[in-house]
């Protein structure tokens, strides 16, 4: 009875919790993918045992005011500490995910414009799930973060500068989160 007690002001607590302090719910805000479902395996097609091209991604329920779009996703159990895997901002409003395949490129015209930043290899772009042989379970948490205003960074911006840039400006934000691990 207790562990239920706890699990139910746990639920009430997340879904009031304020992002960025605009005051928005942080549960009316969801993140999803076709290509792998929350906690599970992320298919070898989007890992450097694949193809290394980033998965689709899906997000609803952004709130009124939102102008741009933001993407971070890491891995914190890298064995240096936090990997970052792909940092994308200036996504437009108006979209509701990204595509299969999005390009490594430092402007992405087919999201009206999005920046990329530098992943942790250090590269531009998507760079998939690739843990050293033998490490365990990795965890990829592919978080978005809805804006009321687009960051003013140029591309190659790294993670810790956009966070920087998106203090005070997150109305919500989103997980998903994908494993993956080599044997």
């Amino acid at each position: 009875m207790r562990s239920l007690v706890i699990a139910a002001v746990l639920a009430a607590f997340l879904a009031t919790a304020r992002a960025g302090g605009k005051g928005v719910a942080m549960a009316e805000f969801r993140l999803s993918s076709p290509g792998f479902r929350h906690n599970q395996p992320v298919p070898a097609k989007f890992t450097c045992d694949g193809h290394d091209v980033s998965p689709p991604l899906r997000w609803e329920g952004a709130p009124a005011g939102t102008k741009s779009f933001a993407l971070i996703c890491d891995d914190p159990d890298a064995p240096g500490g936090t990997w970052v895997h792909w940092v994308i901002w200036g996504i437009p409003a108006t979209a509701t995910g990204l595509p299969e395949n999005v390009s490594k490129t430092e402007s992405v015209p087919a999201l009206g414009g999005a920046k990329h930043g530098e992943n942790s290899w250090p590269r531009l772009g998507y760079g998939g799930p690739c843990p050293p042989p033998g490490h365990g379970v990795h965890h990829y948490h592919f978080k978005v973060y809805a804006l009321d205003a687009e960051p003013a960074l140029k591309p190659r911006a790294t993670k810790q500068q956009l966070e920087e840039a998106m203090r005070g400006h997150i109305l919500a934000m989103a997980e998903l989160v994908g494993t993956y691990q080599r044997k």
